[in-house]
């Protein structure tokens, strides 16, 4: 029943920004963590950020710290993504994903994410 529309994506020259946005309803579980996973094409899909809603608990992959950042709107269950200082190697689609806990962006392969949204592309032309 847990429902995950995202949105924000688009094509940027490198060093630009953007802004994803993924909203959550239906989710009746006491907690929720909501984020992003990217994939390219022939390459593995990956974590980039997440968060937990009403708490302070974060994840960033190694790849995006500094220029990427999670944010919140508790009230709306929804996440944001702002992506600054765009690389040509962020190019991927954009996937938001939600679980009861951040264990799938830690370790991922030990905690399968159930819920995820329909993604967005993003890509960062040189």
């Amino acid at each position: 029943q847990v429902q995950l529309v995202e949105s924000g994506g688009g094509s940027v020259q490198a060093g630009g920004s953007l802004r994803l946005s993924c909203a959550a309803s239906g989710y009746t579980a006491s907690s929720i963590c909501m984020g992003w996973f990217r994939q390219a094409p022939g390459k593995e899909r990956e974590g980039v950020a997440a968060i937990c809603i009403g708490s302070t608990s974060e994840y960033y992959g190694a790849s995006v710290k500094g220029r990427f950042t999670v944010s919140q709107d508790n009230a709306k269950n929804t996440v944001y993504l702002q992506m600054n200082s765009l690389k040509p190697e962020d190019t991927a689609m954009y996937y938001c994903a939600a679980d009861s806990d951040l264990m799938g962006w830690l370790l991922p392969g030990t905690r399968a994410i159930p819920y995820w949204g329909q993604g967005t592309q993003v890509t960062v032309t040189s």
